[in-house]
Formats: structure tokens, sequence, C-alpha cells
């Protein structure tokens, strides 16, 4: 394990040096596209193959670092947990590098280059320096490091009112999260008596202050993960920052975010209870539901994006909490089931996330509409774009042979085994939890037929849309990385589950004796004669359906369609407007949940004279949990003033309260 940290160690030197080459950027734009990006490439490249190594030849290896306080340095650790979440950051980091040079030549003239690619730098450095970090002290310095870097990356174009405030709650929260997460080190860094995480695992942390360090973290990795109700800041962020960064905060940040949580739940607190997984699991059923939910809603291309990130790190704490019953309950080998599971979501999300956010910002950058109601037709325009944005459609679907449908296929058969559970409370919880993943599975699925029709299919709707252009070759090429890796993963799943295998053989002790007992050819979760599926079988299959097709197609086997003018009913010719809308498509879906949202329509005549209908759907949870903490914050605010009110009598009185409340102290 020495040559892999060591490459993690030289990726951390390479995304430092990015980030103060960046600073030159401004008055020679070329340094950024020369220099800067490919550093970044350079770090995410090492970062991949130090995770990829990690794996395949698990161990511990471990480095001090001459920094932090006098008495207390900075410890890094690799292991194969790490490995795992180095080699998701490399990988996602990677296709960023390819894509952002062409993304920020729009930013050249009106933005500073200097600040983008110092900040993207320094996060890419304390998202790597979170993963490694081997005591309280280190993790959390990268922690706010990590989030400090993402608000300047969120609020980047700040001449913007909307980004500003997505950036202030943001950090707002973050830092709140943050606070949680210091708290329950805490905890644990008083029972072990020690910052180091060693000496944390060495504690006998058992009872109310397990229960309390583990509250505190759900809490704090929670807010940054994105869970319901604590997402807030999710759907403001995302959308506001450059698309490019956006792939890296919902690729990546959350996925730290879980790795967080995995470290303190699973590596660090100890012996599992099984009230801390029902909680888990249940907020994320809860997350993955209301997430798809609120995304159905949107017709802001990125703020659909957005709330479907909260709905996929819904289903990773799903799998995260049936390996913490499972664990808790005595069943470690269904508990590594669990945790495989959701760490091939985890790095599934990243994959096909990631590309779906770089494909929303080549519209962007083609049409400068983030309204897919104002987009269509694109596919004509940006035939490579709409092929990669297919891939990402479908994968986040989970419809194979793409990666989404075998780590949601593994979830199910994580929750098929609740009958082995004594308790028949959680017997009946587990399939209630998993039927609210089919509804959700469901639910995405027709979400990105919306999404995909109204944007890339049918006539454009604007002029921007009937004036959109194909991106530049970098932008193409890193959606293409993800694009097949979204297809390698979906393809190959024995391979990737046997290196996922190592994990909980680290945390659990406890391998998958069974996933890869049929080959190569069949993943065999539990066993063969209770479930299997042949990802390779099943993409022949599709490839030879698809090539006969085209055979048929060519040999006039099968009769060409004659292309004519659609029927008109006599009318006038088909126009825009009578296409479906995102708004339509998603109306019966909002019809059966509308309780759940605070919806405004309302109708009006444009300049033109023609009829437009204004929907509005206002997330709840905003309205029933912060509002009311914003007022009374405001409130106390207005009260506390009054102290400053630059009255000299006010300022003596409180100064003679605040001697005689010190004397009755003292005496």
């Amino acid at each position: 394990m020495t040559a892999p940290l060591s490459l993690a160690l030289g990726a951390l030197a390479a995304a430092l040096l990015s980030a103060v080459a960046a600073l030159a950027a401004d008055e020679r734009p070329m340094l950024f596209r020369a220099l800067v990006s490919p550093l970044f490439g350079l770090a995410c490249a090492l970062l991949l193959a130090a995770g990829l190594g990690g794996l395949l030849h698990p161990g511990v290896a471990r480095a001090t670092l001459p920094l932090g306080l006098p008495w207390l340095h900075w410890h890094l650790r690799l292991d194969a947990l790490a490995a795992f979440f180095l080699a998701l950051i490399g990988v996602v980091g990677l296709a960023v590098a390819l894509y952002a040079p062409g993304y920020a030549r729009e930013f050249e003239k009106r933005e500073s280059l200097a600040v983008l690619g110092l900040f993207t730098g320094l996060f890419l450095t304390s998202m790597v320096l979170v993963v490694l970090a081997d005591d309280a002290f280190a993790f959390m310095v990268a922690w706010e490091l990590m989030s400090l870097a993402s608000y300047f990356l969120v609020t980047f174009q700040h001449e913007h009112g909307a980004n500003r405030r997505a950036g202030f709650l943001y950090l707002l929260m973050a830092e709140i999260g943050a606070l949680a997460i210091l708290l329950g080190f805490g905890v644990l860094a008083g029972l072990g008596d020690g910052f180091a995480f060693d000496a944390m695992r060495r504690a006998a942390v058992g009872g109310g202050w397990g229960t309390l360090a583990f509250v505190l973290a759900f809490f704090g990795f929670g807010m940054k993960a994105g869970l319901v109700p604590l997402h807030a800041w999710l759907p403001e962020a995302h959308p506001v920052a450059p698309s490019h960064v956006s792939a890296l905060m919902s690729g990546v940040m959350l996925k730290v975010a879980v790795y967080g949580f995995i470290r303190f739940c699973f590596d660090l607190l100890g012996d599992m209870q099984i009230s801390w997984g029902v909680a888990v699991l249940v907020v994320g059923a809860v997350s993955a539901l209301l997430g798809v939910l609120y995304a159905l809603m949107q017709h802001d291309l990125k703020r659909l994006l957005a709330y479907h990130s909260v709905e996929n790190v819904g289903i990773i704490f799903i799998g995260l909490g049936l390996a913490m019953v499972f664990a808790g309950a005595g069943f470690p080998a269904l508990a590594a089931l669990g945790l495989v599971a959701a760490l091939y979501h985890t790095i599934n999300h990243a994959l096909f996330k990631g590309l779906l956010f770089l494909g929303a910002g080549s519209v962007l950058h083609a049409t400068h509409q983030r309204d897919m109601e104002r987009m269509g037709g694109l596919l004509k325009l940006l035939p490579w774009t709409g092929l990669f944005f297919l891939v990402g459609c479908i994968s986040i679907s989970a419809l194979p042979p793409f990666n989404g449908f075998v780590s949601e296929w593994l979830t199910f058969q994580a929750a098929l085994q609740a009958w082995a559970l004594e308790n028949g409370i959680l017997r009946s919880l587990i399939p209630v939890t998993a039927a609210m993943l089919a509804l959700t599975g469901a639910l995405a699925a027709a979400c990105f037929v919306k999404v995909y029709g109204v944007t890339f299919l049918g006539q454009p709707r604007s002029t921007p849309a009937r004036k959109a252009h194909e991106v530049s070759f970098g932008m193409r090429a890193g959606q293409g990385v993800l694009a097949a890796a979204c297809l390698l993963l979906g393809v190959l799943p024995t391979f990737f589950t046997g290196l996922l295998d190592t994990v909980p053989g680290l945390l659990l002790g406890q391998h998958l004796p069974q996933a890869t007992a049929g080959g190569w050819l069949w993943l065999t979760p539990v066993n063969a004669h209770t479930a299997s599926y042949s990802a390779p079988l099943v993409f022949a299959a599709l490839a030879l359906a698809w090539w006969l097709a085209a055979w048929a197609l060519r040999r006039g086997a099968v009769r060409q369609v004659r292309r004519c003018d659609a029927w008109d009913c006599g009318f006038s010719p088909l126009t825009p407007r009578m296409q479906y809308s995102a708004t339509g498509f998603a109306q019966p879906i909002r019809r059966v949940f509308g309780p759940l949202f605070r919806i405004e329509e309302s109708m009006s005549r444009d300049e033109e004279g023609l009829l437009r209908h204004r929907l509005q759907v206002h997330d709840r949870l905003w309205e029933w949990l912060y509002l009311p903490v914003g007022r009374a914050a405001l409130r106390a605010g207005r009260w506390v003033g009054h102290l400053q009110g630059g009255n000299a009598r006010i300022y003596l009185g409180w100064t003679l309260a605040t001697l005689g409340a010190l004397l009755w102290l003292i005496s």
C-alpha cells in the first residue's frame, strides 16, 4: 500500500500546483487550458491509480505530515475504504479536467479564471485530505477547507443575487453540520483519550454516549450529503455553480459526506445498534421518494438534477441502513451485501450524475437556457451531447445494461433478506422501504422521460434553442469518459463487486463469498439459487436485437416508414406550442402528490397576446422548518440591535448590569 499512498500524495501536490498556477490565469487565459486543467487532470489520474492500487492490493499505509499543531501532526491513512473514494474522486475529476477548458471559455472576458482555477484546485485538495485523514484535527481542517472552497465556487458569478443567497445558505448549513461533526468527534475523543482515529477505535463507546455520537454524525454528514429534511441548500447551490463544479459537488462532494458517515459509524463507533440502522433506513427511504417527487415538479434542468441527488443519496443510505440493521442483528454476511450495494450505488451516482451535470452544462453552453420549457429539438443540433445525456438518463433510471440497475438490484436483494431477522417489526419495515425504493425507481424513469423528451426531442421552443450548436471536443470527451464508465460498470458488475468486497472485509470482517461464485458471467449476491444476474448476457442480447433491427432495415425486410407531415386535423400547421411541456407531463403526478407541495398556478397573456401558464411549486419542508427559524433569527437580531441604539445611557446601564452580575458571581 506504500505505492498507492505515494501516488495519493503526488495527487495532492499536483492539485495544489493547479491552484497556484491558476493565479496567473486572468492575464493569460491560455494558461488555464495549457497548465491549470492538465495539472488538475494529472492529480485525478494519480488518484484513480492510487484508488485502484489500494483496492487490488488491500492493506493499510500510513504517513504523517509536519502540519497542524506542535503536539499533533496530521496523520494520513490509506486503506480499502479510502482507496475506493480516491478512485471515485479520480474518475469524475478526470472527466471534469477534460471538460473544463472548453466550458470556461465563456468566462474569459466576464469572470475571473484565477478564482475558478484556484478554488477548484483547493476543492480537490480538500476532498482528498478528508478521505486520507486519520485524526479528527486533520479531518476537520480539510472538511472546512472543502466547504469554503466550494462556497467560493457556488458564488463564482456573485453579481447575481440568487448566487449570493445560495452561497450564504450553503455556507451557513455547512458550518452547522461541521459543528455537529466536531461534537461527534469530541465525544469519541473524550472516551478514547485522543484525537487520532486509532485512539477512537480503541475507545469503549456504548450506551447513551454511542447514540449521541451517532446522532451528531448522522446530522452533520447527512446535512452535507443532502438528506431530507437537511437538503434545503442543495437545490439552491448546485444550479448556480458552474456546471463542471456542479458535477464535482454532486458527483464527488456528496460522496465525501457518505465516506465520512461510513468512516465514523462503521469504523470508529465499533458495535452497531439496530436502532441506528432503522433511523438511517427510514430517512434514506423518505429522502429517495421525496427527492424524486420534488425533481418531477421542476423545469429548471440543473435544479431538477440537484433534487435527483437527494433521491440517490437516499438510495445510498437505504443500503447503509440495511447494512447497519443486519450488522446489529448479527448477520455480517447480509451486512456486507448492504454495504456493497451502497458503495456500488455511490460510484454509480458519481458517474451518471457527473455525466448529467456535464450534459446540462453543454446544453446551457449551447443555448444559454436552463428552463426546459424553452428548449426542444436539441438532438439534431447536439447529437453527441444528446447521446451521452441519454446514457445518463438510462443509467439514473436504473435500466439495464447500464450501471444504475446493478446497484439498485443489489439493494433490493439485501432488502429481500429481511426474513432472516427475528424482529417482526423489522421484517415488516424493510419490505415497506423496498416498496418505496421501487416507487422511487418508477418515478425516476418517468422524470427522465420528461427531461429527455422535452429537452432533446420535438421542435425548438425558442430562438436560442434553434441556434444551438455542438460543444467542443474536450467537453464531449469529458462526457464520453463518464458514459463509457456507466456502461462498463453495468456490463461487468462481478469484477467491480470483487473490488468493492475488500471494504466490508475491512470494516465488518466479512466478505461476499457467493457474489462471484458463478464467475465473471453471473452475479450471485446471496447464492445462485436465490438470485442471479448476468449483465454480459443482457448486454449481448440487447446488442444482438439492435443489430438485427438495423440489418432488417438495411435489407428492406422491414417496411420503411414513409415520412410526411403529421395530420393536423385540418387546422394550422403544428407549432412548438402544441408539444407536451415539462409542466404538462408532470401534471398527473402533481395531482396525486399535490399535498406534499404548495402549488401556485396562474394564467396571463404575454406581449404578443399569447396565453401563458405560470406554475410555482414550493417545498413545504422549507416553509415548515427553515422559514420559522429564519424569522426567529431576524426577530432576535432586531432585539439585540436595540443594544446598539447609540444612546450613552443604554450603554452605561448594560455596563452597570454586567458589573453587578460579575460581582454577584464572584462573591
